[in-house]
């Protein structure tokens, strides 16, 4: 009975390294059409579905032991302490679905660690797995080199592109294949320093060379063809301590756990410097992540997932022998931001290396087997003890149930609602389809399915708000001149409008902190200026919270004075265009937009003087100097100035300068008389309103 028991944990072992190495291998390569994001989404997917069945053998393989045995390792105590750290910022989080949707996967890392050191035991399985993980970028290598060379052997499209790539970016693909470079020459030194070829490590060897010809055209590639953008390490080292420090409403909570994991975009618009703007090619980027994963985890988990960090790293730099891949995850950590893979691949390192030890004798006192025990209440109720010896209860079958219940329930609620979250993505994926084909009816009925399958996330609202507004400004448009819509028409207009205001209120209760939300909400809200009860004001109030979120964004007080210049209020759009202007000097768009205001109020010559600098900036762009010039000509003509000025122009010009336009809502519904009752923005909680900041006139 025993022995068939040991066969049959045996085989549920088996099993679940089989799908760690299925795992290993289509990681780096999995992508998917299907999903809104084709790189990031699917490698999660199967994570989480290969991670929940290994947790599930976990669960058969105690209940065939009538027992629950856990392999001991140093880096199990940091890795809690990790997870607990990342889940309290989740928890005190302003933006907490936003930090929930990055958890999860976080998560199913952590224990993607422990399924992996709890089911490979032998040589075999370390083997297997390490090539599974080798080979796996081999192929993602292979195919980054066949794209670079302009030979595309993926159907797809969108594959048939000279920086096509499994990882969505040349840059994240670098940094995962140099750190498997690493790990593969660590597994096949021993072969190379003792010159000889070892059957059992050619896999190794021959994986290494290729590996390292695949970083050498993803590294030329990532330099020549798709530059990366990466926040500059001065402005990431100021944010993230901002984040922790000057936090208004919630001090205390940010400096302990930070702003929420994978809230970084929150953190870069709220703190970022006004001297970002001084530069020409980043200025009007948003960061999803910070200069370095370190960096990140201080402005997003703040002082205690800091120090866990510093927990797992020293554990890390304390083991006998040292590891140089998770030493080389060490140093990178410092100095770059990691994506999702290169975040899964410390866990994999982590595990492989226990597993590795766990098989050395030198290493039985640091790795080894222990079991759960219940104990008499004299003794306490909870024990773990070496896997030896008899138990000392006679309830000690509840433990092996209790655990698997406890499994069970877990993957079924995390399970479930991961399941809901990508079948949301597939859907909302599906009317973004329908949207490029201008299949308006198919796109609102798709994002509505998807919204009320997962209503959490912000970017569904927020564009599901859009959908609706241009859905009512066509229908609107559609009315022939000087005829009334029917009553039907009418009504129909009125919903869509009412729903473009509830998504884009949602977005912003989803994620209050979010400055796109707002200023989403806001545009809405001017497009019904004229056409909804108090529609100016609501657009006001939106776009004062977009800047309270986003400060020194020079094209938020641009959007926000071109409120004003809507509603004739030109002396207030002067000063709101005139603070983007100080905001980045070298700005075109700012200029164009205060001198259009100064031209509206009247003050012609201060016009003409902005146009002219506009003209200095945009020297570059034939298509904008010749629209500026056209304006200077008419601006000349009606102050009766017909000398031509400011004819040469600057010696340097701004980069990334956006195309010149006076600001206006991306749609204007027509006048209604009586205007119609909408929803105003509701109260956001955090950060608190602050007074739109002046500066003084550059003139």
């Amino acid at each position: 009975m025993l022995e068939n028991r040991a066969q049959l944990v045996e085989r549920l072992e088996r099993i679940t390294v089989l799908l760690l190495g299925l795992l290993f291998l289509v990681a780096p390569l999995v992508i998917s059409t299907i999903n809104t994001d084709a790189f990031a989404i699917p490698k999660q997917a199967i994570l989480i579905l290969i991670v929940t069945l290994g947790l599930l053998l976990l669960a058969g393989k105690a209940l065939v032991l009538r027992s629950v045995k856990i392999r001991r390792t140093p880096f199990d105590l940091p890795l809690i302490a990790f997870v607990g750290a990342t889940l309290l910022s989740v928890l005190l989080a302003v933006n907490r679905w936003d930090s929930l949707i990055t958890f999860v996967p976080l998560l199913f890392c952590v224990l993607l660690y422990f399924v992996l050191v709890n089911s490979a035991k032998r040589s075999q399985d370390f083997m297997f797995l390490s090539s599974s993980l080798i080979v796996g970028s081999v192929i993602s290598s292979l195919v980054t080199i066949f794209s670079y060379l302009k030979i595309y052997i993926l159907p797809f499209d969108f594959a048939k592109n000279q920086t096509f790539n499994t990882f969505g970016s040349l840059f994240d693909q670098t940094i995962y294949l140099l750190l498997i470079l690493i790990f593969a020459l660590y597994l096949a030194w021993p072969s190379l320093k003792k010159k000889s070829i070892d059957k059992n490590r050619a896999i190794f060897s021959v994986g290494a060379v290729l590996v390292l010809i695949g970083t050498a055209f993803s590294l030329l590639a990532t330099f020549t063809l798709q530059k990366p953008q990466i926040l500059p390490f001065e402005t990431g080292f100021q944010i993230g301590f901002a984040a922790i420090s000057q936090d208004s409403g919630r001090v205390v909570q940010g400096f302990i756990s930070g702003s929420g994991v994978g809230t970084f975009l929150t953190d870069f618009t709220r703190f970022k410097p006004a001297a970002f703007n001084n530069s020409a090619d980043l200025w009007n980027l948003t960061f999803l992540r910070s200069s370095s994963f370190v960096l990140e985890l201080l402005a997003t988990t703040g002082l205690l997932g800091i120090l866990s960090f510093v927990f797992l790293a020293f554990r890390i730099v304390k083991s006998k022998p040292l590891y140089p891949p998770l030493l080389a995850f060490l140093i990178l950590s410092l100095i770059i931001p990691f994506s999702f893979p290169t975040i899964f691949l410390l866990f994999v390192f982590l595990g492989l290396y226990s597993v590795e030890e766990g098989l050395s004798e030198r290493q039985k006192s640091k790795f080894f087997d222990v079991e759960a025990r219940l104990l008499t209440l004299k003794r306490g109720v909870f024990a773990l003890s070496e896997t030896s010896g008899r138990s000392e209860s006679e309830y000690q079958n509840l433990l092996p149930w209790g655990f698997a219940t406890l499994i069970i329930i877990f993957c079924l609620v995390l399970g479930f609602n991961s399941a809901k979250f990508f079948y949301s993505d597939y859907l909302f994926q599906k009317s973004l389809i329908a949207a490029s084909q201008n299949n308006a009816q198919a796109t609102y009925q798709l994002e509505t399915q998807a919204i009320n399958v997962f209503p959490n996330r912000d970017g569904y609202q927020r564009i599901f708000s859009q959908v609706n507004l241009s859905l009512a400004n066509n229908l609107t448009s559609s009315v022939p001149k000087g005829s009334s819509p029917s009553a039907q028409t009418q009504q129909t207009i009125y919903q869509l409008i009412q729903q473009s205001i509830n998504s884009g209120r949602s977005a912003t209760t989803v994620s209050p902190q979010n400055a796109i939300n707002w200023q989403n909400l806001s545009s809405v809200y001017r497009s019904l200026i004229g056409f909804g009860q108090n529609a100016d004001t609501f657009a006001v109030i939106a776009n004062q919270q977009a800047l309270v979120l986003d400060p020194n964004n020079p094209q938020e007080y641009i959007n926000y004075g071109g409120i004003f210049y809507q509603l004739g209020q030109w002396d207030n759009a002067i000063n709101q265009f005139q603070i983007a202007v100080n905001l980045k000097p070298d700005f075109a768009n700012a200029h164009y937009n205060l001198g259009h205001a100064l031209e509206q109020k009247g003050d012609l010559q201060d016009a003409l003087t902005q146009y002219q600098t506009v003209k200095s900036e945009v020297a570059s762009n034939k298509q904008s100097v010749d629209q500026i010039n056209s304006e200077i000509s008419a601006l000349q003509t009606k102050i009766g100035n017909a000398a031509k000025a400011g004819q040469s122009s600057a010696n340097s010009q701004a980069e990334n300068q956006p195309p010149l336009e006076v600001n206006q809502p991306a749609a204007q519904l027509p006048q209604q008389n009586p205007q119609v009752k909408i929803l105003g923005p509701k109260a956001s909680p955090t950060p608190s309103a602050k007074p739109t900041p002046t500066l003084k006139s550059s003139k």
